[in-house]
C-alpha cells in the first residue's frame, strides 16, 4: 500500500542521508529539498528583513507543490524536509528574530493555514532529533561551504522551535529518532533498527521508543 513519509529535523541532522538510505533499503521514491533555485536567496542574505517574506513564500510555494505531487505518485514516497518545517520552524524563527515584520508574518501564516486545509497529511513524520554538538560535527563532516559559518546560537534556536513544533504536531503519527545515539550512516544495525520501527509505525503497531 502506498505511503507518504516525511523526514524532518534541523540543519545537518541527516535528513537527506536517511532519505537516500530508505530509498536503497525499501525502494521508496525520494523527494529531496531543493534550495538553489530560490531567486530571492542572495537578496535575503544581504537584507533579511526586506526579503524574508519573499524568500519564505517562495519556499512555501515550492514545498506545497512537491507535497501535492507526492500524492500523485504511484508508490511510497519519502520526503526530505516537510512543508510544516518551513512555517513552524524557519519562518517562525525569522519572525522571532525580528527579520520578518508582524504584518508579513501574519500574511504568511494566513497563506500557510489556508493551504493546509487542502493538503493531505503524511502517513508518518520521522523526526531526527539531535543536540547542537552533533549537528555541528555532521555539518563539518559534510563540508558544504555555505553551512560552515552556521552559529551555535542559530542551531539552538532552531532546535527549540523544532521541539515546540513536534510537541503540538497532531496531523499524523511521529517517530522521533535520537540521532545523538543512533548513527545510521556509520552503523548498519542502527539503520536496521530505524527501518524496523518505521515499518511497524506505518503498519499501525505500537512502537516502543528507542532505548
Amino acid at each position: 500500500m502506498k505511503k507518504f513519509i516525511a523526514v524532518a529535523g534541523n540543519i545537518g541532522v541527516g535528513k537527506s542521508t536517511l532519505t537516500a538510505l530508505l530509498e536503497e533499503r525499501l525502494g521508496w521514491e525520494p523527494f529531496y529539498e531543493a534550495v538553489a533555485d530560490n531567486p530571492y536567496l542572495s537578496d535575503f542574505y544581504q537584507d533579511m528583513r526586506q526579503w524574508s517574506f519573499h524568500s519564505q513564500v517562495f519556499f512555501l510555494s515550492r514545498r506545497l507543490r512537491h507535497h501535492r505531487r507526492i500524492f500523485d505518485r504511484p508508490g511510497t514516497v519519502v520526503q526530505d524536509r516537510s512543508v510544516y518545517e518551513d512555517a513552524e520552524v524557519f519562518a517562525e524563527n525569522l519572525y522571532r528574530q525580528g527579520h520578518m515584520t508582524e504584518r508579513d508574518y501574519r500574511t504568511y501564516r494566513e497563506l500557510y493555514g489556508a493551504m493546509m486545509l487542502y493538503l493531505p497529511a503524511p502517513d508518518l513524520v520521522v523526526y531526527l532529533q539531535a543536540s547542537v554538538p552533533t549537528l555541528l560535527q555532521r555539518i563539518r563532516m559534510r563540508g558544504r561551504d555555505f553551512e560552515q559559518d552556521v552559529s551555535t546560537e542559530y542551531l539552538e534556536q532552531l532546535n527549540q522551535l523544532y521541539e515546540e513544533w513536534i510537541e503540538r504536531f497532531s496531523l499524523c503519527p511521529v517517530l522521533t529518532v535520537p540521532s545523538d545515539k543512533l548513527d545510521f550512516v556509520k552503523y548498519n544495525g542502527h539503520m536496521e533498527l530505524i527501518v524496523a520501527k518505521i515499518v511497524d509505525k506505518l503498519r499501525g503497531k505500537e512502537v516502543v521508543v528507542f532505548d
